[in-house]
């Protein structure tokens, strides 16, 4: 009796270690999916702000998360195929950007939370019921796109006095688009402006406008928020440089990058901001119960260099407004 006894617990101890690997290797993985519409390397500033806040909370890719890409490549019709491919692969939580891809998301899934790392109007585009509560599995940031073209406008004729003629380039596709340049028409009305919208609805298509620009006699740009130009914003740069057209851009990278301005709030800081809300969901939380977040910080960048190129002279009363002025 003694005898079995002694072999019973020592099964015991060679079973129990075995059922605790076993379970910890079926511990699953949170797996976050990412869909953003450009390209790894037009995007790896702000994946790699995500990806840093997403480690000092203790989500580490490859250890103790796992991360599933995808690109668009400045192809939104393909939004839709990737999304439903990505909620297919029963990922916990989804970071995307842009009206377009949450709107592919949206329609793809209903359970799966999805967070907006940037976003220009949610609620008039129909993505979420309010900023405040925002309902279904939706929530994230919105950089108040539609809001800040006005200021936008004002900041670039103070910059520069005699241009009358605007050229405003957009994304006629992009949802946000319409309500964004409504609101810059209403602004260049009370400035007294000639706003001109041209349209670049595909990456080849931007090229074809700067000449249509010079032709009508442009006297200075206001590029509108949208992922294809930022993907291609050394391209909308170069093309604005050789025209000598100063451009007036939505996100900083723009001005990092030889562009004259940038206004508005820090696109890599809503990426930052991004990862909280992923660790909140992994933890639990609702996407529900998370409110559509505003900006905290905006930032007025000008970029002396290139005013230089253009031989543009930026009046001291516009420069001491900056918050930043490259040299």
């Amino acid at each position: 009796m003694w005898a079995k006894w002694v072999w019973l617990m020592v099964g015991a101890c060679l079973i129990i270690p075995s059922d605790i690997e076993a379970q910890q290797a079926a511990k699953k993985v949170p797996r976050i999916g990412v869909l953003l519409p450009g390209y790894p390397a037009t995007f790896a500033l702000r994946t790699a702000a995500l990806q840093q806040a997403l480690r000092e909370l203790g989500h580490v890719d490859g250890k103790t998360i796992a991360i599933e890409w995808r690109w668009a490549e400045d192809r939104v019709e393909r939004l839709p195929e990737l999304a439903a491919a990505l909620v297919k692969s029963d990922v916990d939580v989804i970071v995307t950007q842009g009206t377009p891809a949450a709107k592919a998301l949206k329609n793809a899934t209903k359970t799966i939370p999805v967070v907006m790392a940037l976003v220009g109007d949610p609620v008039g585009t129909g993505l979420v019921n309010s900023l405040a509560q925002p309902g279904g599995n939706l929530t994230g940031f919105t950089n108040m796109a539609t809001e800040l073209s006005g200021k936008r406008l004002e900041l670039l004729q103070q910059a520069t006095p005699s241009a009358i003629r605007i050229a405003a380039l957009l994304n006629p596709t992009s949802a946000v688009t319409a309500i964004e340049f409504q609101e810059t028409q209403l602004a260049a009305k009370t400035l007294g402006l000639h706003l001109a919208p041209f349209e670049a609805g595909e990456p080849n298509a931007i090229k074809n406008v700067f000449p249509v620009m010079t032709r009508q006699r442009m006297s200075a740009l206001l590029v509108l928020t949208d992922a294809i130009f930022y993907s291609r914003r050394i391209e909308i740069i170069g093309l604005a440089t050789k025209i000598r057209l100063p451009a007036m851009y939505p996100n900083s990278e723009f001005t990092d990058d030889g562009g004259l301005m940038f206004y508005g709030p820090s696109s890599t800081d809503f990426y930052r901001r991004a990862a909280t809300y992923v660790d909140k969901l992994l933890k639990g939380t609702k996407p529900s119960d998370l409110p559509i977040e505003r900006p905290i910080k905006f930032e007025f960048i000008i970029n002396l260099k290139a005013a230089k190129q253009i031989g543009l002279t930026i009046p001291q009363s516009v420069l001491y407004r900056a918050d930043k002025v490259i040299k």
